[in-house]
């Protein structure tokens, strides 16, 4: 059975030792950003076991909801209703706000109104057409495909 954790545990992997990510921050565990762009590696010497991170993930995840519900603009939450009987739908909405913050996803206009009149082709096809799908060429089409299917994509344990 796949989820939004078998999802986010095969985008952002695993590293129990910080490291800086691919945009110069330091980032340890499944892709957590622990200080700010530019800082010096060296400053983060310890090692994160796999349960806290476990843990840690499921309290940001649980945060996320919470803030992409409690938006001024409805959008996001109308959303992540439309999404409620599609959990692979809805994970992809988790993951993309995991990934560029929920103002980041919230920029998604277009693509979150066919979201919430289930237009997935356009959803997906939105998804395709945006800075991130050229930042993330791979994840984003992994995305839109599941968006566009309501199907787990296999590399998710589907």
């Amino acid at each position: 059975m796949s989820s939004i954790y078998s999802l986010l545990k095969f985008e952002e992997g695993w590293r129990e030792k910080p490291y800086l990510c691919t945009e110069g921050y330091p980032t340890v565990g499944f892709g957590f950003r622990i200080g700010p762009k530019g800082a010096n590696i060296k400053h983060y010497q310890f090692t994160l076991p796999v349960r806290a991170g476990e843990a840690w993930l499921d309290s940001l995840l649980d945060e996320l909801e919470l803030e992409m519900r409690r938006l001024p603009q409805p959008q996001l939450a109308l959303a992540l209703t439309a999404c409620t009987p599609y959990p692979a739908r809805q994970a992809i909405l988790k993951s993309m706000a995991y990934q560029m913050g929920v103002q980041g996803l919230a920029a998604f206009k277009n693509t979150l109104q066919a979201v919430i009149e289930q237009r997935w082709n356009d959803a997906a096809a939105g998804m395709l057409n945006s800075r991130w799908a050229k930042q993330t060429p791979n994840r984003a089409k992994r995305h839109a495909e599941q968006m566009r299917t309501g199907l787990w994509a296999p590399e998710y344990g589907a």
